[in-house]
């Protein structure tokens, strides 16, 4: 049955109070993430640590994350959406200031790895909760908007290694991720469980299971999916502030601004990208996307001139950003109602965990050429792999929910 021709019956306040509190749970998700990517030099010298290995909490950030997504999806699918994510946000914001009172490398090592528990929780759970409740006509657009807390949350931690590092440090920033803990507070007053859990919910643990198993041949898809997703957006993300420090020689403040200005145009591209995606497809809009992506490279990694780099970097996060905001409607469309709590978080956060290296790759490669050349190669392979997997997949777009096994 087309979204055009399904009923929705979920009130504008309810759909909008759980788009927000998903969209924020999101951003500073990924705001705590992206803290470490700018201070990452600083953080090695006072660990006394190379920049390859700080890269590699990065790594073991993103090679946690499916834990997350398998404790937290499950929970979702069997109990509801709502209180599972309560659990998650504070959990990882307690962690991440947590994080800031490290006294060692090792110590940072483990804290970041239950980082990544929490932030693979997140994705998963809020995605579903808003994906079920908004609109089908809008569910591209809406798609577009949710993902793109990410690249707000990016921006955020530019923002605030501009104000707060130069003066405080790296450790404060790390106490500034604590906020998501309130969050849990506005999840639990103003957002209602979604209806289509409550319709559609597994009766046991054994009923869940069964139907997690019989998508497998899904799932597997998926993940190879995302795997190519995910190394397009930390292979030109994570490592970029360190690019910059490195090739170009820019102290903090021009790195927090032109990293910042780069997510204004992920942003951008997020939503648009989201909205065309309900007319040309979901599939074509990323391949799309991610062709304009290749056609950035060269000014992005190699631009003659500061204004030119400028240029690269917003033009490039658009189209990545905007590959991205299909994401969240493709994968919810493409799982079934019983398990759309877990599926999508689970394979997406699958996927996190074997492009993982990338960022670590990238630095270790970086040693022996530059990290211009470290990151084109790298965003050249995965743009590619990321168009041909998206094309060659299913897609469900305009799907009604709560209607039964597709």
């Amino acid at each position: 049955m087309s979204a055009e021709a399904a009923d929705h019956d979920v009130p504008a306040s309810d759909y909008v109070s759980a788009l927000v509190a998903s969209f924020l749970g999101w951003t500073l998700d990924a705001f705590d993430f992206f803290i470490l990517v700018f201070v990452l030099p600083s953080v090695a010298r006072d660990f006394g640590q190379s920049i390859p290995d700080l890269a590699l909490s990065i790594t073991v950030t993103l090679a946690f994350r499916p834990v997350g997504a398998l404790v937290f999806g499950l929970l979702a699918d069997r109990y509801g959406r709502r209180l599972p994510l309560m659990i998650d946000l504070v959990f990882y914001s307690v962690v991440e200031v947590l994080s800031g009172l490290a006294p060692n490398y090792t110590t940072f090592l483990v804290l970041r790895a239950l980082f990544g528990i929490g932030m693979g929780g997140e994705w998963g759970i809020g995605a579903s909760l808003a994906m079920e409740k908004v609109p089908p006509r809008w569910r591209g657009v809406l798609s577009g908007f949710l993902q793109e807390g990410y690249a707000t949350g990016y921006l955020l931690a530019a923002c605030c290694y501009f104000f707060v590092f130069p003066r405080w440090g790296w450790r404060p920033m790390f106490f500034i991720g604590g906020l998501p803990a309130l969050l849990a507070l506005f999840v639990r007053f103003r957002v209602k469980e979604s209806k289509v859990w409550e319709k559609t919910k597994a009766q046991s643990w054994t009923h869940l299971g069964r139907g997690i198993v019989a998508q497998w041949r899904l799932f597997l898809y998926l993940v190879i999916l995302m795997t190519a997703m995910v190394a397009v957006a930390h292979g030109t993300q994570d490592m970029y502030p360190t690019f910059l420090e490195r090739d170009w020689g820019f102290g903090p403040t021009t790195r927090a601004a032109l990293t910042a200005f780069s997510q204004v145009g992920a942003l951008i591209g997020g939503v648009l990208c989201g909205l065309y995606s309900d007319r040309l497809g979901r599939r074509r809009s990323i391949g799309l996307a991610l062709a304009g992506a290749v056609l950035t490279i060269p000014v992005w990694a190699f631009a003659p001139t500061v204004p030119l780099l400028w240029a690269g970097a917003f033009i490039m996060q658009f189209f990545v950003q905007g590959a991205w905001g299909v994401i969240p409607a493709h994968l919810n469309e493409l799982s079934p109602d019983p398990v759309r709590g877990f599926l999508p978080g689970f394979a997406y956060q699958c996927g996190v965990a074997i492009a993982s290296q990338i960022p670590h790759v990238q630095a270790l490669f970086a040693t022996r050429t530059s990290y211009a050349q470290a990151m084109a190669l790298s965003a050249a392979t995965v743009f590619v792999l990321g168009a041909v997997v998206a094309g060659l997949g299913p897609e469900r777009r305009g799907v009604a929910f709560g209607r039964g096994a597709p």
